[in-house]
């Protein structure tokens, strides 16, 4: 059974009517039915449910997936370094089919407005309990990115997510930005919950020993099942190490060999791998270590609607921010995997009917913040999107206050996945603000840095994601830049992909030796000083009233 067909049998209906103008709200409502959704031909004796990056969004949210995600070497071209037009035409869906708008980026504010948000977690339990009525012994397992990015988050410390997420009773979870609320937040958090945390690579560099469990093991559907963790490979390189001092942590492959040889010694049948290494990083793993029948992969915010086999692993790729979750049926016998039915379901608010106790339980959690949350601050004529290789329009906005409000000559803000859409002619509120950018290290910094530094900067985060050995891609996407340009080679080695650094000012190129005033933030060093990003952005969206972000091609990409 291919998963492809399971995904459009919500949209076979709904293609026969779409018009180029998009669809009315209403015509979509009753197209899409929550019963085409959950529709599944159940399949052998296993099933498992995969969320992962959800990065505390407890509400519905637009999310625009990427224009731009470029493949390196043998990966180029394939899955999911495809976007847009080339998606559909590979997975065979049609322009503004539900599943186009779910999947891509194409049409985003016209399609949005037919089809609505998507996610929320209380729609998501609708859905996790549907699968588990069907098979009640299904494993729920959470690939990590779950306390943190939201106003909420922020305020509780991740405790919003902790409860919603406890009423939704994962059986595991693995991290990464959870480690950004401080070790000691980590552990405390971790003590409380009902489900393990897992990270088979996270050792404790005094003792050099695991300093979580690396896995936990299940019986179900008369099944022995071994889910293994891996955290996040390079937490102090992409994030403060202080925040999180005598922990290491590293792909470590010949750890993940030694643990899949004693989950198997251990009677394993079935080895699930729930990581948030990205999905390049888990795609060499699988071709390098043996024995692992399932990658829930994360970090990268991929929706694959057909799981990549790599040898005989399978990678399942399930999005982001709530949009969709996956359910994964197996047939397992005699300790091989001899069938299976897979489906990413989208999650459609205005389609999927709220479980109530969880609605109720999220708005127990936000209450205390509603005013702050709903405060509007302006309006946005553009489509505000992060998502994508290189500039995204929230991040165009950030630097453009970071340049006014903090008086520099170029902005940097860091390449986030994280980060909710709007659409065109949307009001910004202010909880839409801190979507993007609630984290625990937000001083924007005001510094003198020269150009052959920030030439250093650009490459050294160019190399992060364009290194063609996925083992060495440690960070998000490009960092942002304010008022400059540059042209990047991304086939070049690191050192000489960043050419013609230009101001965008005065068109004068950027000189190795001359000083600039250089405003960012998310810095990784300690005890960085200046205001939080999300009031010197406020005060900016306050003053304009009314932000238009002006169409950005001071990036020159060539070699893709």
């Amino acid at each position: 059974m291919i998963s492809r067909r399971d995904f459009l049998q919500a949209t076979v209906a709904a293609s026969a009517i779409f018009g180029s103008a998009g669809w009315a709200r209403a015509g979509a409502q009753q197209t899409l039915t929550q019963d085409k959704l959950l529709e599944f031909d159940t399949t052998g004796n296993v099933t498992l449910i995969h969320i992962t990056d959800i990065h505390g969004q407890l509400k519905p949210v637009y999310f625009r997936e990427p224009e731009i995600n470029l493949g390196m070497g043998v990966v180029n071209g394939l899955p999911p370094h495809v976007t847009g037009a080339d998606f559909l035409k590979m997975f065979n869906m049609k322009p503004g089919s539900p599943d186009a708008y779910a999947l891509t980026y194409n049409d985003f504010t016209t399609l949005a407005k037919s089809y609505g948000k998507m996610g929320g977690l209380d729609r998501a339990a609708t859905v996790i309990n549907s699968i588990r009525a069907d098979r009640p012994e299904a494993l729920l397992l959470d690939g990590g990115d779950t306390w943190q990015g939201s106003y909420t988050t922020h305020q509780t410390k991740g405790q919003d997510m902790v409860n919603v997420m406890n009423a939704l009773k994962p059986d595991a979870m693995t991290s990464h930005w959870e480690f950004t609320l401080g070790i000691d937040r980590v552990n405390e958090i971790v003590e409380t919950l009902d489900f393990p945390f897992l990270g088979a690579n996270i050792f404790d560099n005094e003792w050099e020993e695991p300093a979580y469990d690396p896995y936990k093991m299940f019986e179900r559907g008369g099944v022995k099942i071994a889910v293994i963790g891996q955290a996040f490979p390079y937490m102090p390189i992409a994030n403060p190490g202080w925040m999180f001092p005598g922990l290491s942590f590293g792909v470590r492959e010949e750890r993940m060999a030694e643990v899949v040889a004693e989950v198997k010694a251990k009677g394993a049948e079935l080895v699930v791998l729930l990581s948030h290494n990205g999905f390049d990083v888990d795609r060499k793993l699988a071709a390098r270590v043996d024995g692992i029948d399932v990658i829930l992969t994360g970090h990268t915010h991929d929706a694959l609607p057909e799981p990549v086999m790599v040898n005989k692993t399978m990678l399942i790729a399930s999005g982001s921010n709530g949009k969709f979750i996956t359910r994964l049926d197996l047939d397992v016998r005699d300790g091989k995997v001899m069938g299976f039915a897979h489906k990413l379901i989208p999650i459609f608010s205005d389609v999927i009917t709220p479980d109530a106790s969880v609605a109720a339980l999220i708005d127990e959690q936000r209450a205390p913040f509603k005013s702050q949350l709903s405060e509007v601050l302006g309006t946005t004529t553009n489509e505000l999107y992060r998502r994508g290789n290189f500039n995204g329009t929230w991040d165009d906005l950030i630097c453009n206050a970071l340049i006014e409000e903090r008086e520099a000559d170029i902005a940097l803000s860091p390449g986030f996945r994280w980060g909710p859409s709007l659409i065109a002619g949307q009001e910004i509120t202010r909880e839409d603000l801190h979507n993007a950018t609630a984290m625990s290290y937000p001083a924007a910094y005001r510094s003198e840095m020269t150009g052959e530094l920030i030439h250093t900067i650009l490459e050294d985060v160019a190399d992060n994601l364009f290194n063609p050995d996925p083992y060495y891609q440690q960070g998000g996407d490009m960092v942002r830049v304010g008022g400059m340009g540059y042209s990047i080679d991304v086939t070049k080695p690191q050192g000489s992909r960043i050419t013609q650094m230009t101001m965008l000012k005065t068109g004068e190129l950027v000189v190795p030796d001359k000083s600039y005033t250089v405003a960012g933030w998310a810095s990784v060093n300690e005890a960085t000083e200046g205001p939080a990003i999300w009031d010197v952005t406020e005060a900016w969206i306050k003053k304009q009233g009314t932000v238009t972000i002006d169409p950005n091609t001071s990036v020159k990409v060539t070699g893709a």
